[in-house]
């Protein structure tokens, strides 16, 4: 592994990714480019299939990892916790960027670096981002139209900063989150929430399908059967089929009427929500 102070043409970055509806692709592209337009080196990996995840990735060959997850129940997607403890970061300088829908994003910052220096890497930073929630797809309608221009910016801020601790430039250590008052066993039974609220897994309900196979292809648990036309019960409600059918012919239960009580519960209003601004953790 070369020195992370000699050139940054010689330093090899890693972006990996986990993206169902295309939010934390879109980061991830701008994060790319940005990398590529300041000489670096740079690979992308989508690990959001089922069979991405199987492939063995010898971070080896990098200098420095840049982790983006959604957030689901206020943790990264538990497919990618699981991912994430068949890597050994051997002491790698790595930083992780989330997406989320507006709300329950607090806690994933403290668990996720807990995990990565249990996997032993050495998070040198965190970012999260705005993008329309998976469930819009469904009938709500939160932050529709994000991540935009100014997440973007945000993102390309992000990046530059967290370059610099790569390179050995900033010496600054990234400080600790604050733990969460409840018990982890409560967020485990959290992501439990959502299908309380799916009363009908992704399905197929209009003969214009053209049994393309896109939705079996690339959903990320092997949970939706082609031929059936609907998801079994290792769907993790990702919508990752629903986003990317060029039919439109899968579908859940309408969740609109769950969109009043999510605001109320978060005593927020969908205005507010609209308003939230993508940040940086350093």
């Amino acid at each position: 592994m070369i020195s992370l102070k000699e050139n940054r043409k010689n330093m090899n970055i890693l972006i990996t990714f986990f993206s169902a509806t295309g939010n934390t692709k879109k980061i991830a592209d701008v994060i790319h480019k940005n990398l590529c337009d300041s000489n670096f080196s740079v690979t992308m990996v989508d690990i959001t299939s089922f069979f991405s995840r199987k492939k063995e990735i010898q971070i080896d060959q990098y200098d420095a990892i840049v982790f983006g997850f959604p957030i689901y129940s206020m943790r990264a997607p538990r497919v990618c916790r699981e991912w994430l403890q068949t890597l050994d970061g051997k002491g790698m300088n790595c930083s992780v960027f989330f997406t989320y829908g507006g709300f329950g994003k607090d806690p994933a910052h403290y668990f996720i670096k807990r995990l990565l220096e249990k996997q032993n890497f050495n998070v040198v930073s965190t970012a999260e981002f705005l993008g329309a929630h998976t469930f819009n797809h469904s009938g709500w309608k939160a932050v529709m139209d994000r991540p935009n221009q100014l997440d973007f910016k945000v993102a390309e801020e992000y990046i530059s900063k967290t370059v610099r601790r790569f390179l050995g430039d900033d010496l600054n250590e990234l400080g600790d989150f604050d733990k969460p008052i409840y018990e982890e066993n409560l967020f485990d039974k959290a992501e439990k929430y959502r299908f309380g609220l799916i009363t009908k897994l992704p399905t197929r309900d209009s003969k214009d399908c053209s049994m393309c196979g896109l939705c079996e292809k690339l959903c990320p648990v092997n949970a939706m059967d082609m031929k059936k036309g609907i998801a079994d019960n290792r769907c993790i409600a990702c919508f990752r089929c629903i986003a990317n059918c060029p039919d439109g012919v899968l579908h859940t239960n309408d969740l609109s009427n769950s969109w009043d009580k999510k605001l109320e519960m978060h005593k927020m209003t969908e205005e507010e929500v609209n308003d939230l601004e993508s940040k940086i953790y350093l």
